[in-house]
């Protein structure tokens, strides 16, 4: 019980009060920042609050930003010379106590309002990140009006990302500056609006084919049908959109006629997970995500592999067997471009997750309905015409730089692996 339970007003900087910005540059150690507060709630003078802290290490070198607003104290606030004077001394005694160098200038003019927009995370990343891509996301961001609040590097290694925190830009016009800096660049770059939701996804559903897997089911069993040719051509065309996927996938499923049943075991256990794809599932997993498979390919190849990854769930087409051999038709409900939406939908509902917390992954154009229904789609290595209409899109051989666009830190990934 405290002695006086009086609440006592506090003293409020009106917005005309002075400001000061100390900048603290040298190399980090233990205490610096602990000193510098100090120092300011110590060093006679006039009292002032903490207005805004920045603090990044880079290397071991420190760079630490702290805004400071006089009080009002009985006969009126400090003026900004007395401010800043009084500044300058804490600046002095903590650079004599550790060494570090402390500049002080005025803040009180804070500069233009930032233009209308929420804020908005934008993901650099490459294997290597050229600096062209940074100079150009930087000039993108300031030509549509956009502030780059802070960046922060989110991992070096199996890609290298970073992720600039931006205000004052609207999403569309953003996407569409920074995807051109993308094209010219070569590196990816996404953009996700800062918020709660970005942290709060609890399930995720790949496709398989040329996405947790490499290469394509059917063009592997088409080779043994000694088709191979004219199915890859097929699977293109339905890739990019040009043929409509049922009807295609039915084409390619009649060339499969009398193959023995056997092949589906052999084609199985041939299968090669994309790079990054067990760290991905393994990592999710670990964080409480539900994890599963949605392919417009086959149960007798996706269920044993959903079991083999320890997936929550998985989706696929049926290939009907008769006789030990394939017959050349389907079995069941097509798993189409909306099948695979449909999918989804089912999943989260029934896990009792809503949509907007959901993530989608995929390469092909039965994918976009699936990639557009998630909270959020990511093109992964995709055709253009893919890239051009999923939320954000990439294009690193590493199927875990899922994790830098969902926000997660190298850090993060490693302490969430065993």
């Amino acid at each position: 019980m405290p002695l006086d339970p009086t609440p006592r007003p506090q003293p409020v900087p009106t917005p005309q009060s002075p400001r000061g910005l100390l900048t603290v540059t040298g190399a980090d150690r233990p205490g610096v920042t602990a000193r510098l507060f100090s120092a300011l709630a110590e060093t006679p003078g006039p009292r002032v609050e903490v207005i805004d802290v920045e603090q990044v290490v880079v290397h071991g070198h420190l760079v630490l930003g702290v805004v400071v607003g006089a009080l009002p104290v009985e006969g009126g606030v400090a003026d900004e010379p007395t401010l800043l004077a009084h500044l300058s001394r804490v600046a002095a005694g903590v650079t004599a106590a550790v060494g570090v160098r402390v500049d002080v200038e005025s803040a009180t003019d804070p500069g233009p309002a930032p233009a209308d927009g929420r804020p908005h995370h934008v993901i650099v990343l490459g294997r290597p990140v050229p600096p062209d891509a940074v100079a150009g996301a930087a000039r993108a961001i300031a030509g549509i009006g956009g502030n780059i609040d802070a960046i922060r590097r989110l991992s070096d290694y199996p890609v290298t990302s970073f992720e600039l925190t931006v205000s004052g830009a609207e999403a569309t016009a953003l996407r569409t500056a920074l995807a051109a800096v993308a094209a010219a660049t070569g590196a990816d770059i996404a953009v996700e609006q800062v918020g709660l939701a970005r942290r709060s996804k609890r399930l995720i559903v790949l496709d398989v084919d040329s996405t947790l897997v490499r290469g394509e089911v059917i063009d592997e069993l088409a080779a043994r049908a000694g088709r191979a040719a004219e199915v890859a051509r097929i699977t293109a065309a339905a890739m990019n959109g040009e043929l409509d996927f049922a009807e295609s996938l039915r084409a390619r499923v009649a060339v499969l006629a009398g193959l023995p049943a056997e092949v589906l075991d052999e084609v199985r256990e041939a299968l090669v997970l994309t790079p990054g794809a067990r760290t991905l599932i393994r990592t999710l997993q670990r964080l409480g995500f539900r994890c599963g498979i949605v392919s417009g390919g086959f149960t007798q190849i996706v269920d044993p592999l959903a079991e083999t990854l320890g997936l929550d769930f998985a989706a696929a087409n049926t290939l009907e067997v008769v006789d030990g051999k394939l017959t050349g038709g389907l079995v069941g409900e097509i798993v189409d471009r909306p099948g695979k939406a449909r999918a989804l939908e089912r999943f989260a509902a029934e896990y009792g997750i809503p949509m907007e917390q959901t993530v989608a992954v995929g390469d092909g154009a039965n994918d976009l309905d699936m990639l557009n229904a998630a909270g959020l789609g990511i093109a992964f290595n995709a055709k253009p015409f893919v890239r051009e209409q999923a939320h954000t899109a990439l294009n690193q051989p590493y199927l875990d730089a899922v994790l830098q666009v969902l926000g997660f830190t190298r850090d993060e990934v490693l302490d969430a692996v065993p």
